[in-house]
C-alpha cells in the first residue's frame, strides 16, 4: 500500500447508487446522499437499474469525482470497469459502503457507517493501493482464495432449483444413495477444491503437484508484491504453512475454482496474477 497521494476535493461529485444498496438499506442510502449533497458544491445522482447502466454512468462522469454507494460487489465492479477503460490510474474512487457484504470495504479502511463514510468522501484523502490483475484482465482488490468457499443457493430466482417432479425425486434419491456408498474422498477434494496444485512465484516453484494442499491464498502486500500462503494437507501433526512474496503468482493443476474478493470464478487449469503497484486510488479518512 502506497502513501497518501493527494487530498480529496468535495466540489463536484457523481454519486452512483447501486440498485442492491437501494433495495437492502434505503435509509442508509438516503442519509449518505443527504450528507454528500450538503457538503459538495455540486452533486449529480445516478440510479442505475443494472450493470450496463452502472457502467454507462461511470463512463459519463466527465470531470466529476465518482462516488459509489453500494456493497463489496459494487466496489469491485467499479474498479474493474475503470481498469478495463484504462482510466483507473487517473481516477480517485470514493465509496460509501451500504449493504450486507462489506467485509472487503472494511478491510480496505472504509468506514461502514453511512454518515462516517460520506464524511470521509468529503474530507478524506486519496490513498494509492496495489492491485492484482490476472491473465484474463480480471482485478482483485483484497484476496484470492483457492479452493473457493462453496456458495449456498439462494431463494427462487437466485440459484434455487426449480420445482421437482415426483419421478425426478425418485432419481435424485437413488443418486444420493449411490453417492453415500462411495469411499470418502480426501479433505481437499471433498471441499470442492483442488487436491494438488503447482504454485510458482516469480518463476520459482513454491509447491508442486506431488504435494496435496488444503488451500492457497494470494493477497496484495506492501511495496508492489503479493503475499502467498499455501496450506499443505497434514497427516498426523499439523503441517506448517508455506509462505512467499513476489510480483507474479501462477497457480496450475487440475481444474479448480477460486474466489477473488466476492466473486467465484472457474474452473480453470491455470491462472496468473500480477501485482500492479499503486494502480488505483481510494478516498479514505484522513
Amino acid at each position: 500500500m502506497a502513501e497518501v497521494a493527494t487530498s480529496a476535493t468535495s466540489d463536484q461529485l457523481l454519486v452512483v447508487i447501486d440498485p442492491v444498496a437501494r433495495r437492502t438499506d434505503g435509509e442508509s442510502v438516503r442519509i449518505a446522499k443527504d450528507v454528500l449533497s450538503a457538503g459538495a458544491a455540486s452533486t449529480k445522482v445516478c440510479l442505475p437499474d443494472g450493470p450496463e447502466e452502472f457502467a454507462r454512468a461511470l463512463g459519463r462522469r466527465g470531470s466529476r469525482r465518482p462516488v459509489v454507494i453500494g456493497d463489496d460487489r459494487a466496489l469491485v465492479r467499479a474498479v474493474a470497469l475503470l481498469h478495463r477503460q484504462r482510466e483507473l490510474a487517473a481516477c480517485a474512487l470514493s465509496v460509501v459502503p451500504v449493504g450486507t457484504a462489506l467485509g472487503l470495504a472494511g478491510s480496505l479502511g472504509l468506514p461502514t457507517g453511512a454518515v462516517a463514510a460520506a464524511r470521509a468522501v468529503l474530507d478524506g484523502a486519496e490513498r494509492r493501493l496495489d492491485l492484482l490483475v490476472d491473465d484474463s484482465d480480471g482485478v482483485v482488490l483484497g484476496a484470492v482464495g483457492i479452493p473457493s468457499v462453496p456458495v449456498r443457493e439462494g431463494p427462487a430466482g437466485e440459484g434455487a432449483a426449480a420445482p421437482v417432479r415426483p419421478w425426478l425425486r425418485t432419481c435424485q434419491s437413488l443418486v444420493r444413495t449411490l453417492a453415500a456408498s462411495r469411499p470418502a474422498r480426501t479433505t481437499a477434494a471433498a471441499g470442492g477444491g483442488p487436491a494438488r496444485l503447482r504454485v510458482e512465484i516469480d518463476g520459482t516453484t513454491l509447491v508442486d503437484l506431488h504435494q496435496p494442499v488444503e488451500g492457497v491464498s494470494v493477497t496484495p502486500g506492501a511495496g508492489g508484491v503479493a503475499e502467498v500462503v499455501v496450506r499443505p494437507v497434514s497427516v498426523g501433526a499439523a503441517a506448517s504453512p508455506l509462505t512467499a512474496t513476489g510480483r507474479t503468482v501462477t497457480v496450475s493443476g487440475a481444474h479448480f475454482r477460486y474466489r477473488a474478493d466476492a466473486v467465484v470464478s472457474g474452473p480453470v487449469r491455470t491462472r496468473t496474477w500480477v501485482v500492479h503497484e499503486g494502480a488505483w486510488g481510494l478516498t479514505l479518512p484522513g
